[in-house]
């Protein structure tokens, strides 16, 4: 039409905004099956609603208390992005929640994800949440709901973050830590499966110190790559020590994440006691050897950053420390006694240490 002004812009869309809808509603059809094989006793796993259900009752809680946690994967994400591997690390997502569940004493009942990204890879969050419901049957909660957010702007196209929330509940009167730890109670150590989720900062510093690529041999375990080694998954501990706890004989439990078994195992002692705790006895996997040597990291060093090959302490009384190892050995972990709780006083370090982890 004569007149008209055909240099006015057209009218934006969310999609040429960089967010696709349609996408995100795909993957949420894509996963419905994938969540619903975590369906347990208290909970459907059905994904769609505003807002996920569980029913206590139907779980068999008489008189529960709640427990929650909440936690991310930090800087391992980098390698999961930098190799292309994203089926695992939704299972480390689940197990630094639920584990802190578990220390509680706590059952671990329910998970929420929380995937943000720049732009939505159906494909990559297909095997992240994969990941997530795998990591739920392992620990043997529910996935019922979580939320993916596309920000372009926020994050670079390809970049993701990651964050988990977990609920668990026990009857009241049974949570963890005892009032009872006291001086000679023993020190259990179950073995870690890796690196875990903490240190990755200092890990991949001392990758590239080191030259290799994550497409490369992996020094101690040559029969992988670098990139799958350091991506081990976390172990979780839940139903090992579910059993465990059945036993009566658990007093505490310490789960060995950021600050290593100095900063954690403090966390369930009461005032006046502390841990001596014999290096030597614990088996620690070939890669932090390779990560100490590699960075020139000290051992004290490497004891804050990294678990170093114990992912959980148990505290026992020492006459409940054969029962509760044989427990936890049947459930498929491996099991050193390590140390013992001690007196110790205000003025001294909570955790000491003696022998050496070899490396």
């Amino acid at each position: 039409m004569a007149g008209q002004d055909t240099s006015a812009p057209t009218g934006l869309t969310y999609a040429e905004a960089g967010v696709d809808i349609e996408a995100g509603n795909a993957l949420v059809g894509r996963l419905k099956g994938v969540v619903r094989a975590t369906r347990r006793p208290g909970a459907d796993a059905e994904i769609g609603g505003f807002g996920g259900l569980f029913d206590l009752k139907a779980a068999g809680f008489k008189d529960p208390v709640l427990v929650a946690a909440n936690d991310g994967v930090g800087t391992k994400l980098k390698i999961a992005i930098e190799t292309g591997v994203h089926d695992t690390i939704g299972i480390d997502l689940v197990a630094m929640s639920v584990n802190d569940v578990v220390v509680q004493g706590a059952e671990p009942l329910f998970f929420l994800d929380y995937f943000a990204c720049g732009k939505l890879s159906g494909d990559v969050a297909f095997e992240v949440v994969a990941g997530i419901a795998e990591g739920c049957k392992q620990a043997g909660c529910a996935l019922v709901g979580g939320e993916t957010a596309e920000m372009p702007g926020m994050y670079a196209d390809g970049d993701y973050d990651l964050a988990g929330f977990a609920v668990g509940a026990a009857e009241r009167g049974t949570l963890l830590p005892r009032r009872d730890v006291k001086a000679g109670d023993v020190l259990l150590a179950l073995a870690s499966s890796g690196v875990h989720s903490n240190g990755y900062s200092l890990a991949r510093r001392i990758v590239a110190r080191s030259g290799l690529g994550y497409d490369a041999p992996a020094p101690f375990a040559t029969e992988t790559t670098l990139g799958r080694a350091l991506l081990e998954p976390t172990r979780i501990y839940v139903k090992p020590l579910l059993a465990a706890l059945k036993t009566g004989g658990v007093k505490a439990l310490a789960h060995i994440t950021g600050g290593g078994l100095p900063d954690n195992l403090p966390r369930v002692l009461p005032d006046g006691l502390g841990a001596d705790i014999d290096l030597s006895r614990i088996s620690a996997p070939p890669v932090f050897g390779w990560l100490a040597r590699t960075g020139g990291v000290a051992e004290a060093e490497m004891l804050r950053a990294f678990n170093c090959g114990v992912g959980m302490v148990v505290v026992v009384a020492s006459e409940d420390a054969g029962t509760v190892a044989e427990v936890l050995s049947e459930q498929g972990e491996t099991v050193a006694r390590v140390g013992k709780i001690v007196a110790r006083s205000a003025s001294e370090e909570p955790v000491a240490f003696s022998g050496s982890l070899g490396f």
